[in-house]
């Protein structure tokens, strides 16, 4: 017998991986954090003692959920302005209220908050763009989840930095502090085209290029950012971007939701990684980025919440769910984008796009036990005819069940194991009673 860790039996095993997406009856061999093997329970039993063992015998245990787009502090501003246009939504309630309100504090407490939701809904990494990133990093720390945390860089003064040296200076103490953690990496996070100078995103590109960082920037999320760039330059925002050699593999491009035949091609040249946030552009009538296409030229696919102020929440499975109906609504096809590739936005594409699919994304020999536990044998999943349809068309984040970080047990029969439920239920009270006592809500 050899020894091991844990040993994770479950009814399903959804791998994410191309050769062997759905296994039944078998087990996952953890050691170290890292996954051994995937082999069937009986013989899992036979090879195997184990320091610890789970049996999820009605559960589908899969990769955790990637939140390949965040801004996770602003869950403190959750239904503070709902029913706008974007540039309404920004200009006169969320970056007046975030000037009044954004602080460390304010952002750690935010972010583990929002981190305790994401866990709760089975999402073990997330990718977010905010002002004071080391609160964020301090509250991924304590929680033990993974996160991607972007030096945020924008032309005009807020909390954070007074103007772009600054917001530079401190991104790069940031990474200096950060740089060698295991579950902490380090983005550069130019917020558009439209509040970033090309000279700045210039700089931006020339940071990630000398310490190899991925790039993430909305673009081309509404028409009037592509009007006002028109009117100024005579080219969309892509052009332009391609223009000044901004454009690579290296970038995640949020949004997405206007594209032309130019812009098609300009994306099947170079390659940028596309992160899909459709709740949120529904909820601000932003337009739909046409996935489908974009997975027709071979571009890789994640899928992001963007922040719980214009979605309003981190529901990852609730994202699944709405990509998918709104792939086969906007292109008139019931096949677009079936339940399987639904779910492997939602996993092996965002790790892809973060640079991490080596590690994490989907459930593998060598890599990380990152992975969750979902109960199928609810009413609303039954009765169960394919595992993985029930999950995208059926299931909600109230079924994750057990959340594991590199092997690590985040979340247990729905108790979270690293935060404190009611010390958080204390603090969105507080925050909310500063915050509508400050600004009062229309």
């Amino acid at each position: 017998m050899k020894n091991c860790d844990q040993l994770i039996h479950a009814k399903w095993i959804i791998t994410c991986e191309e050769n062997q997406p759905l296994l039944e009856n078998h087990a996952i061999a953890i050691q170290n954090g890292r996954i051994l093997t995937i082999l069937p329970s009986q013989q899992a039993e036979q090879t195997y003692t184990a320091s610890q063992t789970s049996t999820y015998s009605s559960h589908a245990v899969l990769p955790g959920f990637i939140n390949a787009h965040t801004h996770i502090a602003m869950n403190w501003f959750r239904g503070l302005a709902d029913d706008l246009a974007l540039m309404d939504w920004l200009n006169h309630h969320i970056w007046p209220a975030e000037r009044q309100w954004v602080s460390h504090d304010f952002v750690k407490d935010a972010s583990l908050f929002a981190i305790a939701e994401m866990i709760r809904g089975g999402t073990t990494c997330f990718n977010d763009m905010y002002f004071f990133p080391g609160a964020s990093a301090e509250a991924v720390e304590i929680a033990g989840i993974r996160g991607h945390i972007g030096m945020t860089l924008i032309d005009f003064p807020t909390a954070w930095a007074n103007n772009i040296d600054e917001y530079i200076s401190k991104g790069l103490d940031f990474l200096a502090q950060y740089k060698n953690h295991e579950r902490i990496k380090v983005t550069v996070a130019p917020h558009a085209i439209y509040t970033v100078a090309e000279k700045n995103l210039l700089r931006a590109k020339a940071i990630a290029d000398e310490h190899q960082l991925k790039i993430t920037m909305h673009i081309q999320e509404t028409t009037d950012e592509i009007e006002q760039s028109l009117a100024q330059t005579g080219l969309r925002p892509l052009q332009r971007l391609q223009k000044i050699g901004f454009l690579s593999p290296q970038l995640m491009a949020i949004h997405m939701t206007h594209l032309t035949e130019e812009d098609f091609a300009i994306l099947e040249s170079e390659k940028p990684h596309i992160v899909h946030c459709p709740e949120s552009n529904m909820k601000l009538a932003s337009g739909i980025c046409p996935i489908e296409k974009l997975r027709s030229l071979r571009l890789n696919v994640a899928l992001g919440t963007d922040g719980a102020a214009s979605n309003n929440d981190l529901d990852m499975i609730s994202e699944m769910r709405t990509a998918t109906f709104l792939a086969k609504l906007s292109t008139h096809n019931p096949q677009a984008l079936s339940a399987y590739d639904t779910l492997k936005l939602a996993t092996i594409h965002g790790a892809k796009a973060l640079g991490i699919d080596h590690l994490t994304g989907s459930l593998a020999p060598g890599k990380s036990a990152d992975c969750i536990a979902i109960n199928l044998d609810e009413i609303e999943t039954q009765p169960l005819y394919h595992p993985i349809s029930s999950l995208i068309y059926a299931a909600s984040r109230h079924q994750v069940t057990d959340v594991w970080v590199a092997g690590k047990q985040l979340l247990k029969n729905r108790q979270l194991l690293t935060l404190d439920e009611n010390e958080l239920k204390a603090s969105a009270k507080q925050w909310r009673e500063k915050i509508q006592h400050g600004i009062p809500l229309t």
